[in-house]
């Protein structure tokens, strides 16, 4: 491929709900309140009844169940709760392809979210637009298979060593699934934080391009490919990567989350 235009021309593009497209003009605007991202999500029941359930499971150990949209928001957090939506409108947006292990897609994307979430927190980085930028990273998968499904097998064989997708998906392609996702958020008019990150994270030490949620992005979905990641796994990690971002290797190993902890899948 000369471009990604050139790829994209080969793809049909995802269309997205209006529901999503307006939460994504709330993600551009430091003056979005609790009341409006509400009376956005509250214009889909189906999608409002998936969020108050999602609210009510065990994942948020929330003290008393909640009965409406707002009272979730509240309990549960704004940034979260359009997160959530956005990653329920995205999924929505794609269809089932077949060879593709779904359970093990949503795995890994939910890792990525989780240790993403992780590390920019540490860094004093938006928390949640982290978390939507790490579940949103694998979606590029998606298009290259419905551009070249023949590839899957190739990108998909094991063994599978942490980052190795990604190297196949450049030599295969020509653009790792990342890139592939940052111009997909670039047509959905996402934040061009979101856009960056998604572009920087297969290789993200370009000083004249370099992202910090990019790097963030990049050590994230290589932890995200280690099934039951321990803090060993830390050890795996560029350290020039971890350098750059001034992260505290000691911080990293004593705080390491169990996958577990942020990994449900239905």
């Amino acid at each position: 491929m000369s471009s990604i235009d050139a790829f994209f021309a080969t793809v049909k593009l995802p269309s997205i709900s209006e529901v999503a497209q307006q939460l994504i003009k709330t993600l551009n605007r430091d003056d979005a309140g609790i009341q409006e991202v509400s009376d956005i999500i509250a214009k889909d029941p189906a999608l409002t009844a998936k969020l108050l359930r999602l609210a009510n499971s065990a994942q948020f150990g929330l003290p008393r169940g909640v009965a409406s949209l707002d009272e979730a928001i509240h309990m549960v957090g704004m940034a979260k709760v359009r997160a959530l939506t956005l990653t329920a409108c995205m999924n929505d947006s794609f269809p089932t392809f077949p060879g593709l292990n779904a359970q093990e897609f949503w795995r890994f994307s939910m890792a990525c979210a989780g240790y993403t979430q992780w590390l920019a927190s540490r860094l004093g980085m938006d928390g949640q637009l982290a978390w939507l930028t790490g579940m949103m990273v694998r979606l590029g998968e998606l298009l290259i298979l419905q551009a070249q499904p023949q590839a899957l097998t190739e990108i998909e064989k094991m063994p599978h060593q942490p980052g190795s997708r990604w190297e196949r998906e450049k030599r295969l392609i020509g653009f790792s699934e990342g890139q592939i996702t940052a111009e997909l958020a670039r047509r959905w008019n996402f934040p061009i934080q979101i856009v960056q990150a998604l572009e920087r994270s297969y290789d993200p030490l370009v000083e004249q391009a370099f992202s910090r949620l990019g790097t963030v992005l990049s050590l994230a979905g290589t932890l995200a490919d280690i099934p039951n990641a321990t803090a060993d796994a830390l050890d795996l990690l560029p350290s020039d990567a971890i350098t750059k971002l001034g992260l505290d290797t000691t911080w990293m190993k004593t705080s390491f989350p169990a996958a577990e902890s942020f990994i449900h899948i239905t």
